[in-house]
């Protein structure tokens, strides 16, 4: 017993120099090649935003927004914290449980009796390298979730850069529309003051710059959502807000991504499946510890030393334990069973609904990229044709203002067309790209496992 006390003693657990953040650095490192802090301290939290200054004095194209929102999200920062609480956990579990002190004194006539014992929950010691496991494998859960945080967070302000900038992008081409239907509204109301127009043909017109006019203030409020929206991802109040962005999204691809084996891929490297197959792993884990304690639950080693004065010293031990009479442990073990197939049977589905999520983000990539393709080599080709060709019967008085003016609403609304299948592309990359990582969920987060972090909790010995 004494050989493993010292064993103990010797390898107990301590805290790592930095809360077990490696592991979660390395993955968004490998994923996304971003630079990734977190602030526990005033010197750290200076870093960062020495470094947000510095990406924020430059228009903030894609990858400087999703940098900036991994440094400086409040939200990210905060749930770094849950890596200290988990390591917290995983240190207690590795140490040697309290020994408790008892001490009485008794008195008979002229007799005084005292009484002092030591007594150690032998049920815990024994565990102790089970209970340790499993707080590692919390651990590794802490910090898989915190990488898929970042991974999410990352997705999340891509798709609100694309559309803050398409948003940008619809405004000032909303305006544009908006300037030629006030033009050819204005000439109508002269027209009509001079009988060269009649009502309808006046109506018709007013009624196109009075749409104009609603679609461009629908095109500056959904602006300013997106800006706030993309705001708060990046964690940026006061001056801050008033950041620059691009005026137009990045020009589309070349060509789409081939991937063949996607699905593969995504059963491969997707957190949320790893992590769904470390939950069955933890319930079979627990399991066994729930079958090894099913008749010992309370197991106390004591130590005495009784002395009186009218009596020799007395010294001994005892031990003490629950006598199963009535529990037999029957409902813990069928609990832990229950909880164990239910755990493979997630497993089963989030694979499942893992396969089907790829195919379709990838999908929608591919037809988001013909559609963009399209726009941009068909459409807006044709509509500047047909305003060139109508510029030359406009000269050649075949055609009228009006006639000229519609047809260069009809231009600027093909443009429009080709910025959101533009904006539609980006988006679907984004969750093309998250479907290929994973996403949190109530069943996967609770059980989630990286590659880097696999081997084992972070911590030394003492």
């Amino acid at each position: 017993m004494v050989a493993v006390v010292g064993a103990l003693l010797t390898g107990c657990a301590s805290f790592s120099p930095d809360g077990g953040f490696a592991p979660v650095e390395q993955t968004v490192q490998d994923r996304l090649g971003k630079d990734l802090r977190w602030a526990r301290s005033d010197s750290e939290r200076a870093l960062i935003e020495q470094r947000v200054g510095e990406l924020l004095a430059r228009p903030l194209a894609i990858d400087d927004a999703v940098q900036l929102a991994l440094l400086n999200n409040r939200g990210l920062q905060a749930a770094f914290f849950e890596l200290g609480i988990s390591e917290a956990e995983l240190v207690a579990a590795g140490r040697l449980p309290n020994p408790g002190f008892g001490f009485s004194r008794l008195s008979r006539g002229d007799e005084v009796e005292i009484d002092r014992s030591l007594h150690l929950n032998l049920a815990r010691l024994l565990a102790m390298p089970l209970l340790q496991e499993l707080a590692s494998r919390r651990f590794v859960q802490a910090q898989a979730l915190a990488a898929l945080n970042v991974l999410a967070l990352a997705a999340d302000t891509r798709k609100a850069w694309v559309l803050a900038v398409a948003a940008g992008e619809s405004v000032r081409y909303s305006g544009q529309v908006m300037q030629a239907a006030e033009a050819s509204a204005e000439l109508a109301r002269r027209m009509a003051q001079v009988g060269n127009f009649n009502r309808l043909q006046q109506a018709r017109e007013q009624s196109f710059y009075s749409d104009a006019a609603l679609a461009l203030a629908q095109a500056q409020q959904a602006q300013a959502a997106a800006r706030e929206r993309l705001t708060r991802l990046l964690g940026l109040w006061g001056a801050q807000t008033a950041y620059r962005l691009p005026e137009r999204l990045p020009d589309l691809p070349p060509s789409p991504r081939d991937l063949p084996d996607i699905e593969r891929v995504a059963m491969a490297q997707r957190l949320d499946v790893q992590g769904a197959r470390l939950a069955a792993e933890q319930t079979a884990s627990n399991l066994g510890l729930t079958q090894a304690t099913r008749f010992v639950n309370v197991l106390e080693l004591g130590y005495q030393y009784n002395s009186s004065n009218l009596e020799p010293v007395q010294r001994g031990w005892e031990i003490a334990f629950e006598l199963p009479l009535f529990d037999f442990g029957s409902a813990r073990i069928a609990r832990a069973e229950t909880i164990y197939r239910q755990a493979l049977e997630r497993a089963a589905e989030t694979a499942i609904n893992a396969r089907s999520e790829v195919r379709e983000a990838y999908g929608n990539y591919r037809a988001a990229w013909d559609i963009a393709k399209h726009q941009r080599d068909e459409i807006v080709p044709l509509r500047q044709r047909i305003a060139e060709e109508n510029l030359l019967r406009y000269n050649g008085m075949l055609i009228g203002v009006f006639e000229l003016l519609a047809d260069a609403r009809m231009q600027i609304a093909s443009v429009n067309g080709a910025i959101a299948a533009l904006r539609d592309f980006w988006l679907a990359q984004s969750d093309l790209d998250m479907a290929l990582v994973g996403k949190p969920s109530l069943t996967a987060a609770a059980a989630l496992t990286t590659p880097t972090a696999a081997a084992g909790p972070s911590g030394g010995g003492h």
